[in-house]
């Protein structure tokens, strides 16, 4: 069940898809939801410290500040009028430091929404879709920043490669799955082989018996990567929703993510579930 539900609101007009999509998400599921945005303190090397520095640090303070206001009353006003349940939060923290205060935060949360990267803004949340991945040990519900509508469930898309983040995905995606009017279990081979043993039959077979309608498709990525492989078929079937697991570890506040995860998050045009 989908009952709370915390969702990253990013500062300017890059909010606008990911609060959209979180708001349907709390209405389909009558969900509380909670939105945090950051008001970021600015990065001073020591050494730079006399009274201008730190009237220009006080200007930032006031215009993250500022920014992080107007972010939070644009959610205020989204969840008012889909007549949801929810409260909002403006925490002040460093660039390197939100993400892990947004991880320890997402704990108590059913789920984790948050936003794409685009490419073309330099933003300081860049860093918040891998801190929940590997840090709140909850789902994280990826919105990409050219979405255009709310939860839709006509088809998922479920990526298996036996592996435990997988399996953890697919437990984790269930009040989705158990929606869908179609799923593809998705499976990639690097180059055409025998079917006599098919992966991801019996993964299959464990959703059927939840009453899911299931198909299950196997793709060759021979050329191209995995993550490219996987988006392109999500295209091909019109696939809404993405269930994947996400793939990588930290080292000393770093988060250093496999190739398909990098990849996903990096091209995927429709919201992608993940868990780690």
């Amino acid at each position: 069940m989908i009952k709370d539900l915390l969702v990253n609101i990013p500062v300017g007009a890059a909010s606008t898809p990911v609060l959209d999509y979180a708001v349907s998400v709390a209405t389909a599921y009558d969900a509380h939801i909670s939105g945090v945005a950051f008001a970021y303190e600015p990065v001073v090397p020591g050494t730079v410290f006399d009274g201008v520095a730190a009237s220009i640090i006080a200007t930032y303070r006031a215009e993250s500040e500022k920014a992080g206001k107007a972010a939070v009353a644009k959610f205020d006003e989204a969840v008012r009028r889909a007549g949801v349940s929810a409260d909002s939060h403006l925490l002040e923290s460093g660039p390197t430091g939100a993400g892990e205060l947004f991880a320890q935060v997402a704990r108590q949360f059913d789920l984790v929404v948050v936003a794409q990267t685009d490419p073309e803004q330099d933003s300081p949340e860049e860093l918040l879709p891998e801190a929940a991945l590997f840090g709140s040990g909850r789902p994280v519900l990826v919105v990409p920043y050219i979405q255009k509508t709310g939860l839709k469930l006509d088809r998922v898309m479920v990526c298996w490669d036996g592996s435990r983040a997988a399996a953890r995905s697919i437990a984790d995606a269930m009040p989705f799955l158990e929606r869908s009017k179609a799923i593809d279990v998705v499976t990639v081979a690097r180059e055409q082989g025998s079917r006599d043993t098919l992966p991801g039959f019996d993964i299959a077979h464990h959703l059927a018996r939840h009453k899911l309608k299931v198909d299950l498709k196997r793709i060759v990525a021979s050329d191209i990567d995995v993550a490219s492989a996987l988006l392109s078929h999500a295209a091909d079937i019109g696939a809404d929703l993405v269930v994947m697991g996400g793939y990588g570890h930290t080292r000393l506040r770093e988060f250093i993510l496999g190739g398909a995860t990098r990849g996903i998050l990096e091209s995927m045009t429709v919201p992608v579930l993940m868990s780690h």
